[in-house]
């Protein structure tokens, strides 16, 4: 938990496709509000998205349709630091110095090597065991504050804090900032899938009709809402009585984060009413959001000259904040004077 006022953020995206309305509501409106309380930085993570197995073709495609994404979503460049991770060397190079204070037995406690390795860890790439590294260089690298952060990722909060604490001792330094989790942006939604209550919207589902694009149509999100699993009984006047109702926990849960309220202020508003009512008034809520979105978006697509500046301005704005610190840093292992 954040216990002091940030003054930067910095928090990235690995441009693996398309958002979908758990990415909106679980991360990036909370970057848009976090605007207005921080110096921002956001990266499209490219270098990450190298972990696994790719088409390099897709790949760049996708950061220009993230990037895309990001500013239909609300990201303003002339707010914050938008910008492609590879532009900024200083990334991977800190990430180098950096491996020399890391120390394999950290990275072998991370809790998403283990998930993402499987039982197959001697066939999986360095990358991917090493990435928590170079999570900490794209933090540390800004003299960020503050992380913005799901549950999933403290970990790795934790990781960039260790590696920070031990270079300064190390080389007898009060280089890095140790940052905190950022709590700020006000609340997160986490958004599970439209056909199964019990597990996040990805895009990964092969079901379609478990996630809600940024790219729907009004009628496709109103079909996929109406659509959506949900129980036979009807809504509680209570947060406590969803528990045992994970997909109607789920939509009460969309509703909520879209207008901006908790569970049980919606559940006063609807208590003793079936799906019948309530999911034709969620997918109107859904469809006055989105649609902006996706009509900037769509401007944006074709713009490319555009993204491209936008991304080129950013990453020039993140190498004049990145550089002292990388120079800093050769200069305490003795890579420079």
């Amino acid at each position: 938990m954040s216990t002091s006022t940030p003054t930067r953020v910095v928090s990235g995206i690995q441009p693996t496709g398309g958002l979908h309305l758990g990415n909106l509501l679980g991360a990036i409106l909370r970057w848009v509000r976090m605007q207005d309380e921080a110096q921002c930085l956001f990266f499209l993570a490219d270098l990450h998205a190298l972990t696994v197995d790719l088409d390099p073709a897709e790949l760049s495609s996708n950061v220009r349709e993230m990037a895309a994404a990001l500013i239909a979503s609300g990201i303003d460049p002339k707010k914050s630091i938008l910008f492609r991770q590879s532009a900024v060397p200083a990334h991977s190079e800190l990430c180098w110095i950096l491996n020399g204070t890391a120390r394999v037995g950290w990275l072998n406690r991370m809790t998403q090597w283990k998930d993402k390795a499987g039982k197959n860890r001697e066939g999986a790439s360095v990358a991917l065991f090493d990435y928590p590294v170079l999570q900490a260089a794209d933090i540390l690298l800004y003299q960020a504050t503050h992380v913005p952060v799901g549950e999933d990722q403290k970990q790795h909060v934790e990781l960039t804090r260790d590696i920070a604490i031990k270079f300064n001792n190390d080389f007898d330094v009060e280089l890095f900032i140790v940052p905190e989790p950022f709590i700020g942006g006000g609340t997160t939604a986490r958004i599970m899938s439209l056909r199964d209550g019990k597990v996040k919207m990805s895009k990964s589902d092969p079901s379609e009709m478990s996630r809600v694009h940024l790219t729907d149509s009004d009628d496709e999100i109103a079909q996929k809402i109406r659509k959506a699993k949900t129980d036979p009984e009807p809504l509680p006047d209570n947060a406590a009585a969803l528990e045992t109702r994970p997909e109607a926990k789920n939509l009460v849960g969309i509703y909520a984060a879209i207008v901006g309220e908790e569970i049980d202020q919606v559940l006063d508003h609807f208590a003793g009413q079936g799906f019948g009512q309530f999911k034709p008034a969620l997918a109107d809520v859904l469809v006055a959001l989105i649609a902006p979105i996706r009509a900037r978006l769509n401007d944006l697509r074709q713009n490319h000259d555009e993204l491209d500046r936008i991304l080129a301005e950013g990453a020039a704005r993140a190498i004049e904040l990145g550089s002292p610190v990388l120079a800093q840093a050769k200069t305490a292992v003795g890579l420079a004077r």
